[in-house]
């Protein structure tokens, strides 16, 4: 059976171009064209393409918006997103949106038939060559420092001058309890002290500022 495809893009050139890269691959056929989210979901609409190419970029939108749409409608559909900015954030949106593939710009069109082709067989198995680089990027990244919601509030009656008696009255929990808690905040704020605490609880965006 051949395979019905639908191009988004506001450059009529690239439409064209990859039009007839479909045609030159046979098994493929382009039902239809358009060049805005509007026109792209419209044509969606209509037609019931089995593979959506769309621009990230569009005079009135995204081309996530059009890939979430369809989405949220069908789940066999291919969605294959082609845009020439292919940062790691535009990698993980396209597959967050529900994208079946991902595809820059500066690809060859054989590459974004194959892509189409992939997305027509398995379009929740997200394609991009890029993406295991962009994960490996993702997960060397500093987290950020994360405290619980106790250790919130004693931070900001550290931040407010208290020691660990005043803390732990205030909080109505014991001295030791108060001072673990106390330990636990320097450790994952890397400090030895409460200057070096409050220091990098601001600069990290735990506290907005200190009391005086």
């Amino acid at each position: 059976m051949t395979t019905r495809v639908l191009l988004i893009d506001d450059h009529e050139l690239i439409r064209q171009g990859l039009a007839r890269a479909f045609e030159r691959q046979g098994e493929m056929t382009v039902i239809g064209q358009a060049g805005s989210v509007a026109e792209g979901k419209a044509a969606w609409a209509a037609l019931q393409p089995d593979v959506v190419v769309t621009d990230l970029q569009l005079p009135d939108g995204t081309g996530l918006e059009i890939i979430r749409a369809i989405r949220a409608e069908s789940a066999s559909v291919g969605l294959v997103m082609l845009t020439m900015h292919a940062g790691d954030e535009h990698i993980f949106a396209a597959m967050e949106a529900g994208a079946s593939a991902f595809v820059g710009k500066d690809s060859k069109a054989s590459e974004v038939v194959q892509a189409a082709g992939h997305a027509a067989v398995s379009p929740r198995n997200f394609l991009c060559s890029g993406l295991t680089a962009a994960m490996i990027r993702r997960a060397s990244e500093p987290q950020p420092t994360k405290l619980t919601g106790r250790e919130t509030e004693v931070l900001e009656l550290l931040a407010e001058g208290l020691g660990t008696v005043a803390i732990a009255g205030k909080l109505f929990m014991s001295e030791s309890t108060a001072k673990t808690h106390i330990t636990r905040i320097y450790e994952k704020l890397g400090a030895t002290n409460r200057a070096q605490a409050l220091v990098t609880a601001m600069r990290t965006g735990l506290l907005s500022s200190v009391k005086p």
